[in-house]
């Protein structure tokens, strides 16, 4: 049972990012973030008519080998999801952390990235349209490897009162000028505005200042609704914007704050061995710091321990 637990662990090491020295983890992920990338541009120009035509063998055996591979790595994320939890050896818990990977964000990425393949096998009647773009998810799986999704719900997460007042502001806005703009313009406008619904595609286009430009008002009272929707979208926008970016530098401050600490610490004896560089390392991954920066911070840590 123990070696059982040790293969299952190692193997969990294996799949997720890879920590400081372990050469084999972090080809792995290269391998996986290759595999994914070539997927991508596969997917991609398998939509243009002539390359498909030209090369349909080398995209067929690039979709079967990658499915192959990704249906394996699915199966061993489901095998290794009772290493997270205190007890692996409760059969009980071991099935729930299962069933709660398969039922999480990564697993349903993991899912879906191979499910379109054995559903044009088995139906081969579907929108074959349909299941390439559902194929394009797998750009998703780039989330094992990466904390760019991670970093970003954490910073809303954090900031979350402000970005539901910043959102409920921009509903009310949307409502409004949805309703006033159907109410100024669906007596005279020949085509749009013909609804409120039909006003709610034009609200959201203009607040959120794309503005495609396909439907504008045509009357005064409609001209004037528009001019004060795309001032006060622009505010608002810029609101949510600031919001975000403001809970990112909060958050790579309070990094940067955690990192500087754990240097402090590691250089209480006045040097840093291999086992203390390799939980920075590990550190400056999770926090997706770059080298430069954590370099930056342990020699300013370390010059402020010789002035002393």
């Amino acid at each position: 049972m123990s070696k059982y637990l040790a293969v299952q662990n190692r193997l969990n090491q294996i799949l997720e990012r890879a920590d400081f020295g372990d050469r084999v983890s972090r080809s792995t992920d290269m391998f996986f973030t290759a595999l994914v990338i070539v997927n991508i541009i596969s997917i991609t120009l398998e939509s243009v008519p002539w390359i498909y035509a030209a090369h349909k063998s080398l995209f067929t055996w690039i979709e079967i080998i990658s499915v192959g591979i990704f249906t394996i790595e699915y199966l061993c994320r489901v095998w290794v999801a009772p290493t997270k939890i205190s007890d692996p050896r409760n059969f009980a818990s071991a099935c729930k952390s299962r069933a709660k990977y398969m039922l999480s964000f990564s697993g349903i990425v993991d899912l879906l990235s191979i499910l379109p393949f054995y559903l044009r096998s088995f139906f081969p009647f579907l929108d074959l349209r349909i299941l390439r773009a559902l194929r394009l998810l797998r750009i998703l799986k780039l989330s094992h490897y990466n904390s760019a999704m991670e970093d970003l719900f954490e910073a809303i997460f954090e900031e979350r009162r402000s970005f539901y007042a910043a959102s409920y502001l921009f509903a009310i806005l949307f409502i409004l000028s949805s309703t006033l703009m159907y109410f100024a313009e669906y007596r005279t406008h020949p085509t749009g505005f013909q609804s409120i619904p039909d006003s709610m595609y034009w609200a959201l286009i203009t607040l959120t200042t794309v503005g495609y430009g396909d439907i504008t008002p045509i009357t005064v009272a409609g001209k004037l609704i528009a001019v004060g929707s795309a001032i006060l979208g622009v505010i608002v926008v810029a609101i949510i914007t600031g919001i975000v970016a403001s809970s990112f530098n909060a958050q790579m401050e309070r990094r940067n704050i955690i990192f500087e600490d754990q240097v402090r610490k590691a250089l209480l004896d006045g040097i840093l061995d291999y086992a203390e560089k390799a939980d920075l390392e590990r550190l400056r991954k999770q926090f997706g710091m770059s080298k430069r920066r954590a370099d930056a911070l342990i020699d300013q840590v370390q010059s402020m321990r010789v002035n002393k």
